[in-house]
């Protein structure tokens, strides 16, 4: 139904409360990055609105963290324009300080551990290859 594919990986060792957050920071640069993607506001039978959601499934994985590195490099050698989040960010409150921490490293360098991409199926198949299904 879809050419495209949404996909986020995160480290396999970050606490519960980690991985809930960095799921809903990677999922929102997506959402930024690809506006089309977000369907129709939800309407229920009382006639409340809610919020629209995506239209397209996305796919949670979990990997070590050499392999998201490797994968971090993979999307980086495709041109594919990512979703990052390192752990320094876990220690600021706010986006200018998280775009300044961040700004401090490089791709040799960062702590990744979450990262989420949209691109063609086989592309993102590829470029996430080591990541297994979250548990």
């Amino acid at each position: 139904m879809f050419d495209t594919k949404i996909a986020i990986v995160l480290r396999n060792n970050l606490a519960s409360w980690q991985k809930l957050n960095v799921t809903a920071f990677l999922m929102s640069g997506i959402a930024g990055q690809n506006p089309e993607i977000i369907g129709e506001a939800y309407k229920d039978r009382s006639g409340n609105f809610y919020n629209a959601l995506s239209i397209q499934p996305i796919i949670v994985l979990s990997a070590e963290g050499e392999t998201l590195s490797a994968i971090h490099r993979r999307s980086l050698d495709r041109g594919i324009t990512s979703s990052l989040f390192i752990e320094e960010m876990f220690a600021t409150g706010h986006d200018a300080a998280n775009r300044a921490i961040f700004a401090e490293f490089a791709p040799d360098d960062a702590k990744v551990v979450g990262i989420a991409i949209r691109a063609e199926k086989k592309i993102v198949d590829k470029v996430t290859k080591g990541a297994t299904m979250h548990q």
